[in-house]
């Protein structure tokens, strides 16, 4: 039996609403694109080609809508804070497809073929554009990273990766506690943290605990991402996936720190 549009699609939501909020800079403006994208099918189904897979299909009708608003249309989405409202703008005024190109490949494992199919751009232009966007995180201000996470060789890998980048490790902390006492401590530009820490205890519940005191981007890493890309309720901005990538760790701290340097112009 031939499988439906709806089952060939529900795999992918998750990994497109993890996309979509790392492209867009926060959960209320990659999820409403999402959504956007899903109304879209419901009231045409027709708009998603069913002659290529799924997946690139279900991307290519979510960039035609988010391309759509970076070139003029309505931007506007309830409910979206005044950061994610400045980061929206700040994106609007640029061109954005180096990014895109260094999201498709890194974080959504596309390849440059398929990216390209994605972006509506030939092939040839992907390579030029990654160069872009890994010349552009060179260009980033340098920060200070706290770790927080319990297998000494994943933390080990991520500060090699985060000092590759030019950043330097203020500390690196294994349990909630820890986290909190080194974040007080340290005041890191950027948090890097596993969801399921050594103690039984939540990386989520320690950076709840931090942003408690002050803000500073955070980076969440987990084994089971799709528990946290549902779209019903508060989740992550950025999202790593066990066992990661490189690229795709440099790619969302890229992400990650663009969006927190729009924050002084959302005051």
């Amino acid at each position: 039996m031939p499988e439906s549009l709806s089952q060939a699609l529900a795999p992918h939501l998750p990994l497109l609403r993890r996309y979509a909020r790392a492209l867009t800079g926060g959960q209320l403006s990659g999820d409403a694109y999402v959504r956007a994208c899903l109304q879209a099918i419901v009231n045409e189904p027709g708009v998603i080609d069913r002659n290529v897979h799924p997946k690139i299909a279900l991307y290519r009708l979510f960039h035609a809508i988010w391309s759509g608003t970076q070139n003029g249309a309505d931007t506007s989405i309830d409910g979206l804070s005044r950061q994610e409202t400045t980061a929206q703008q700040r994106l609007a005024a640029m061109t954005p497809e180096s990014r895109q190109a260094l999201l498709l490949t890194t974080m959504e494992g596309f390849s440059d073929v398929d990216a390209a199919a994605v972006m509506g751009i030939p092939a040839e232009r992907v390579q030029p554009l990654l160069a872009d966007a890994l010349a552009e995180i060179d260009r980033q201000t340098h920060t200070r990273v706290l770790i927080i996470e319990d297998e000494p060789l994943i933390s080990m890998d991520l500060s090699g990766i985060v000092q590759e980048l030019g950043h330097e490790v203020a500390a690196i902390a294994r349990t909630r506690d820890d986290a909190v006492e080194a974040a007080a401590r340290e005041m890191p530009g950027l948090v890097l943290a596993d969801i399921q820490l050594a103690d039984g205890s939540s990386g989520i519940d320690a950076v709840k605990d931090i942003l408690a005191g002050f803000s500073v981007p955070v980076i969440f890493i987990t084994a089971f991402p799709q528990r946290l890309l549902t779209g019903e309720r508060p989740e992550p901005t950025f999202l790593l996936t066990k066992p990661f990538d490189p690229r795709t760790v440099k790619a969302a701290i890229s992400q990650a720190l663009f969006f927190n340097s729009t924050a002084s112009m959302a005051a």
